[in-house]
């Protein structure tokens, strides 16, 4: 027995020493990481045929959309690289093409020039991979000029290098915890003495598919020489030509096969932007990430993810950026001419019913941007078919209702249907404005969640308008409440996390209260309107605080530009905004609108008779509440267009819907309209000319 008692012992205590060396051993083994950087590719270049080393990749892979812009509207292989390095959105500064290619230095290389960067184009935060690597003694190994550029520290040193992945021996791949290659292949055909091409597309289809088969070979040699339990990331780091697309994103690891990929950063579960490389790299590395960063790490979603959803998602981005320009040229067109027509008609007192027909029609345009995305679309004839549709139903809704009788009837369904519209989609993920006309495209890059700045300007001069029809019916205190509340309500929503609005706060918080105060009687002075303005500042702040408290995962542009003032970095984000802000006041098809917009009111007000037979003063007599709520809209507007980097398209668009809704309450106040453009009896002067105090319009 004592024997058996000192065998079992002994089993025991080897059993427990292999248990508290080999697992800790197993564990301590450091993770690697292999970035695959494949400049200009598309998931449509991914086929069996003609990429099978990716396609076979994709097959295992977490799948996503990347999206590559970094500091101009289009991002080349030089900028995808240096964005890499710095973690932050980066630009060389200068014409844009391939990255530099380094000079060997020993085993390793250093980039030339170096310095410029940081010296001369101000990218202070490039080299942060590098440089963070290695105080973190992480051993890395770069393949290729763009992974060079990734890996370089603050000096342009690369402590590994090699040109092809033929050149990276077995001990190399080892060795490195990190290994970045840079595949050029499908890029390189685009360049012209080294600059990316200024076309949407050089190259035909059978030269592409050539061109991707090269890449994939070389990602292929990387593929099949990488040790056991390698994690793999593939992207997409740089558009190919003058057009921007979304590109691939794959992340091959344990569980992620058949999942979505996304990033906090877009708060989007399939889509993520160059930054979030850095952040990812280093998480899987178990480095600490700077705070300088701003990228996020990659997360895998649900299950379900395919090639060919990933290239729809580009797709429908295509058609809905293929006809941006023509839809604003077209809702421009359509303002002017709608002012000359109704200038001409209000004045001969002819075709009244028409003219408020349009005007209803004109402002239920916008709102049906958004609506679109309600219901699946690819085509430009499934995206105009459906829009033509709600734009219908919306203007049926607004004037054959019985609500259609009251002069604010068809205002309260268009304003109000703009605004719930948007306050709903702020609500459930902001997906009605992502590939929307006034919204935002993911390929863009400039905003992928929250309120934008045009549907900002829609749901204040929505919300404003709509309640001012609820003070109409109880004037005074009761009114002035209702636009206080729904008005606070609507700009917590854009200023919050949900909107992660910023300018949009601080033009909403005046327009609120001139409008409230005139809805009570008061007189606004210069001095209050400066102190809402303050107001709206004080507001904005206090969201972008709350929002830089949050943990950096959680933080949106609004808390990281209270690290960008703490840094110092923030009078360089302000200038970039006024600059933008200044170039929409040139704009060839929104200056046309507020022209035209602000010209018909003003004239319509100073010369009533002349200019509209009295339809803006009727419309003001009748409802003093409209009158209210149209001057906060207007304040809104201005200090908008002021304040945020989409300047002019922000005034204009809350004309755009603004101005045809106050024309169709006055039309159908006016004396002598009685809805088929001819003279009637006195029921509707009876209407104009009653009390502004009574905001019933009873004679």
């Amino acid at each position: 027995m004592r024997r058996a008692l000192v065998i079992v012992t002994m089993l025991l205590g080897q059993l427990l020493l292999a248990g508290a060396l080999a697992p800790a051993g197993a564990a301590a083994a450091p993770a690697r990481v292999a970035l695959i950087g494949v400049s200009g590719l598309h998931w449509t270049d991914i086929t069996a045929q003609d990429t099978p080393h990716l396609f076979k990749l994709s097959q295992s892979s977490a799948l996503g959309s990347m999206s590559v812009r970094t500091v101009g509207s289009v991002t080349c292989p030089y900028d995808g690289w240096l964005t890499v390095s710095a973690g932050i959105r980066s630009a060389a500064g200068y014409s844009c093409g391939a990255a530099p290619a380094p000079a060997r230095n020993g085993d390793g290389a250093v980039i030339p020039d170096y310095r410029y960067l940081i010296d001369v184009a101000g990218q202070k935060n490039a080299g942060a991979l590098g440089e963070t690597l290695k105080r973190a003694g992480t051993p890395t190994l770069a393949i290729g000029d763009g992974a060079a550029l990734a890996l370089a520290d603050t000096t342009g040193a690369v402590p590994a290098y090699r040109a092809t992945p033929q050149q990276a021996s077995a001990a190399d791949l080892e060795r490195a915890r990190l290994i970045v290659m840079d595949v050029d292949d499908l890029v390189r055909p685009y360049l012209t003495g080294g600059k990316m091409a200024r076309e949407p597309e050089r190259l035909n289809p059978a030269d592409r598919r050539a061109a991707a088969r090269l890449a994939d070979a070389k990602a292929g040699a990387l593929l099949a020489a990488l040790p056991a339990g390698t994690t793999v990331m593939v992207s997409g780091v740089s558009d190919h030509g003058n057009v921007p697309h979304l590109r691939v994103a794959m992340l091959n690891e344990p569980g992620a096969q058949g999942r979505v990929l996304g990033a906090a950063s877009t708060r989007r579960a399939d889509i993520s932007i160059l930054p979030d490389l850095t952040t990812t790299i280093l998480v899987k590395l178990g480095v600490a990430v700077p705070s300088a960063i701003i990228g996020q790490v990659w997360e895998t979603g649900a299950e379900g993810a395919s090639a060919e959803k990933m290239a729809h998602a580009d797709e429908s981005a295509q058609t809905m950026r293929s006809v941006k320009g023509a839809y604003f040229t077209f809702l421009a067109v359509l303002q002017v001419l709608f002012y000359v027509l109704a200038f001409v008609l209000l004045r001969r007192r002819k075709g009244l019913s028409w003219v408020r027909l349009a005007a209803v029609t004109l402002a239920a345009l916008p709102v049906t941007s958004f609506l679109v995305n309600l219901v699946p679309w690819t085509s430009h004839v499934e995206l105009f078919g459906a829009m033509l549709g709600f734009w219908a139903a919306l203007t049926a809704l607004a004037l054959l209702g019985p609500w259609a009788r009251h002069p604010l009837g068809p205002l309260a369904v268009v304003a109000g249907a703009t605004a719930l519209t948007l306050a709903g989609d702020l609500l459930t993920g902001t997906t009605l404005q992502l590939n929307s006309f006034m919204g935002f495209s993911a390929e863009q890059g400039a905003r992928y969640y929250g309120l934008g700045n045009i549907p900002f300007a829609l749901l204040a001069t929505g919300t404003l308008l709509a309640t001012t029809v609820v003070a109409h019916r109880y004037p005074g205190r009761i009114g002035a409440a209702v636009v206080a509340v729904a008005g606070t309500f609507a700009m917590v929503l854009g200023g919050s996390g949900l909107g992660s609005d910023f300018g949009g706060v601080i033009a909403f918080v005046p327009g609120i209260a001139v409008t409230a105060l005139l809805i009570l009687g008061k007189r606004v002075s210069l001095l209050k309107l400066a102190l809402f303005c303050v107001a709206g500042g004080l507001a904005v702040t206090a969201f972008a605080v709350a929002n830089y408290l949050k943990p950096a995962g959680e933080q949106s542009h609004l808390g990281r530009f209270v690290g960008q003032v703490l840094n110092g970095e923030a009078v360089e984000v302000v200038w970039r905004k006024f600059e933008a802000m200044i170039s929409t006041l040139v704009n060839p098809n929104l200056v046309p609108i507020v022209a035209a917009a602000l010209g018909f009111l003003v004239y319509a007000i100073l010369r009533p008779e002349k200019a509209s037979s009295g339809v803006v003063p009727a419309a003001f007599a009748y409802s003093p509440a409209l009158k209210a709520g149209l001057i906060g809209t207007l304040v809104s507007g201005v200090v908008g267009m002021l304040v945020n980097d989409s300047g002019a398209a922000i005034l204009s668009m809350a004309l755009a819907m603004a101005i045809p809704l106050l024309l169709s309450a006055g039309i159908a106040v006016l004396p002598g309209w009685g809805g088929d453009g001819h003279e009637t009896d006195g029921e509707a002067a009876g209407m104009a000319m009653s009390a502004p105090g009574s905001g019933r319009g009873t004679p």
